[in-house]
């Protein structure tokens, strides 16, 4: 569905599930102006649509005990893309990733990286990075600090 596709109603809607996704239809009718089953018919079109793709928990990362965030910036020797779809699958099947960006810039993809501690992050890149021929140079910052940590979209108008 492309954006100009969503109405205020649907924006709305989604401003409202981004807050949480667990908020009951007949509350969100109140809050966007609209009978609880056309919030109901919104939320399956969106979700039907591919506008929504997604229904999670975020858990806080200090209930599971230690951890660390690393951003790691990956350099490939050469750009070639059955090289650049392994490392992608690689980084989607490997749980620790929490996020990956095909990037533009001085290096090729940005790799967010959750571990426990920087043991476990060697064990990681260990796994994930050492053994990639075509792997040219990776650089990593650790996080020291979550100032903001969210995947909402913004929901201007259309």
């Amino acid at each position: 569905m492309p954006a100009h596709a969503l109405d205020d109603f649907d924006r709305a809607i989604l401003a409202a599930l981004q807050e949480n996704n667990l908020t009951p239809a007949e509350r969100l009718a109140e809050r966007v102006g609209l009978s609880a089953s056309a919030v109901h018919r919104r939320i399956k079109r969106l979700r039907s649509s591919g506008v929504i793709i997604a229904d999670v928990s975020v858990i806080n990362p200090r209930a599971l005990g230690p951890s660390a965030l690393f951003i790691v910036e990956v350099t490939m020797e050469r750009e070639s893309l059955p090289l650049f779809d392994a490392f992608r699958r690689r980084m989607l099947n490997a749980p620790e990733v929490q996020q990956c960006y095909y990037v533009t810039g001085d290096a090729d993809f940005i790799v967010v990286i959750a571990a426990a501690d920087m043991q476990d992050y060697e064990d990681i890149i260990g796994r994930l990075l050492f053994d990639d021929a075509n792997l040219k140079r990776f650089r990593t910052s650790v996080v020291l600090n979550r100032v903001k940590a969210s995947l909402a979209m913004p929901l201007g108008g259309g």
